[in-house]
């Protein structure tokens, strides 16, 4: 049987003892430690054991655009959808039927699009058979609606979920929170997208219609047969990058500027991602929406379950050039996960967007009368089965850890107590501000609202948050979701 320990031991073994090099995630590996890794990963005879099967030539299916769910109706100021929480067969590898779960049949899952002050109402039915709970991330919610790990839709049932849309434009997104099951569900397709937007973001002349497209990045092991593989913490096993649920797919553009809606769905993966001939992006917005000011890059850095809001100008490029979307991080060599997509430059177009100098005016920080100090850990001293730690304990759903008083402002240091694994940290119910990395002021990445955070290990983040929405019980938790599976996770209650 394939444990944590074997796998988190066949990651030290193939890196040094270190999955960090340089105080960042390593480096794509060379092909003979990743053959090492996979291994000491695969060892065993459980279900699911062995190398995974090698995913298919890059770039030979296309890259498909993100459906869009349509409300049964519009009446009384509020947009009403059903959803149906199904398994299903799609194709995933080419020519391969893989069973996943979805939300209506969608992998991976569909987008909803909503706006500010205008209520959403979804009601999803379970056909399944576990429980599930869906929460909205970054959403500003009731707790009867944030889908929190022990308030789920049993099998064969319903549940309606409210969205008030009581704050500003952001691109959130929905996923499985049913404890325990919540690492397997998300990895087998239950996430998708909840792109709200405001009069703010609508009234900027930033690429729209068929040129705004989301892409949800993700990576996945696949047994012989094409079947999708779980393994608790299978690090090292998911070597193969999925863009919009197809494997190193090619996406054609115009040359013009696209606005590309990044999110990281991987329950482990980190990404860094560049264009190959190292050209510049534009990123103009992050987790909790746009940022203030624009700023040009040439990477883009996502932990698990951040997004990133990025343009990129194709107008600098003949048609026929062909442009790769890479990765320069592992686990992983660059065959496996060094290419994401391709962007295959086929036409020319029109192009009257254009990315404005200043975006948005975010509200200065309320003062901060409360400080706290949050660690988060992992047994790294390859025992059987390693706890994820929040604060030196494991989740427990009836203890109240942090105890907030409604209309505060607070300043929250979080560090990463690991040597070897890396974490980030995401808070329910409020976006908040990263004040300060390791002592320094936030890059012009974190600049803007953000709800998860990366912490390498030994890094420490600074955040600011104002809990002056609901009253409550709500999780803090690392949004690796293995990790959060294996209980590093806590409550806070506003009251």
């Amino acid at each position: 049987m394939v444990t944590r320990r074997s796998v988190l031991g066949g990651a030290l073994a193939a890196t040094g003892a270190s999955l960090i090099t340089g105080g960042a995630l390593m480096p794509l590996l060379n092909a003979r430690s990743a053959q090492a890794a996979d291994g000491a990963a695969g060892a065993g005879s459980g279900t699911g054991g062995g190398p995974a099967v090698a995913a298919p030539e890059p770039f030979t299916v296309r890259m498909p655009t993100l459906p869009v769910l349509s409300p049964i109706s519009t009446l009384g100021g509020q947009d009403l959808y059903y959803v149906t929480i199904k398994e299903v067969a799609r194709e995933i590898l080419p020519g391969v039927q893989t069973k996943v779960l979805t939300y209506d049949g969608h992998f991976p899952g569909p987008v909803l699009r909503a706006r500010s002050g205008r209520k959403v109402v979804v009601r999803h039915r379970n056909t399944l058979t576990m429980p599930v709970a869906v929460h909205l991330h970054g959403g500003s919610v009731t707790p009867e609606n944030d889908g929190s790990p022990m308030d789920t839709v049993a099998p064969g049932s319903a549940r309606t979920y409210t969205y008030p849309n009581q704050q500003p434009h952001a691109p959130l997104w929905f996923h499985d929170h049913a404890h325990h099951m919540e690492s397997e569900h998300v990895y087998r397709g239950l996430s998708g997208s909840y792109l709200l937007t405001d009069e703010v973001e609508s009234a900027l002349p930033l690429p729209a219609g068929q040129y705004e497209v989301p892409i949800a990045l993700r990576d996945a092991r696949f047994d012989e047969a094409g079947r999708l593989v779980y393994q608790m913490d299978d690090v090292f096993g998911r070597t193969t990058v999925l863009a919009n649920g197809r494997p190193t797919p090619y996406f054609p553009v115009a040359a013009r500027k696209y606005r590309f809606r990044l999110l990281n769905s991987s329950n482990m993966r980190f990404f860094q991602l560049r264009l190959s001939d190292g050209g510049q992006m534009i990123q103009i917005g992050t987790d909790g929406g746009l940022l203030e000011r624009p700023f040009t890059t040439d990477t883009v850095g996502l932990s698990p379950a951040e997004r990133a809001d990025v343009v990129i100008d194709f107008s600098r490029y003949p048609v026929g050039t062909k442009i790769v979307l890479e990765n320069t991080l592992g686990p992983g060599t660059p065959e496996q996960v060094g290419k994401v997509l391709r962007f295959d430059v086929v036409r020319t177009a029109a192009d009257p967007s254009r990315v404005p100098d200043v975006l948005r005016t975010l509200p200065p920080l309320a003062p901060a009368t409360v400080q706290r100090s949050i660690v988060l850990s992992m047994d790294e001293d390859g025992r059987q089965e390693p706890r994820g730690l929040m604060d030196g304990q494991v989740w427990d759903p009836a203890r109240i850890d942090q105890t907030i008083a409604h209309g505060s402002s607070e300043i929250w240091t979080v560090t990463n107590a690991n040597k070897v694994v890396p974490h980030n940290f995401h808070m329910h119910l409020v976006q908040f501000r990263v004040l300060e990395r390791n002592g320094a002021p936030a890059g012009p990445a974190e600049s803007g609202l953000k709800d998860t955070v990366r912490l390498f290990p030994g890094e420490t983040v600074k955040l600011h948050a104002t809990f002056d929405t609901y009253r409550g019980t709500y999780v803090y938790h690392c949004h690796l979701l293995d990790h959060s599976a294996m209980g590093m996770m806590a409550n806070f209650r506003v009251r």
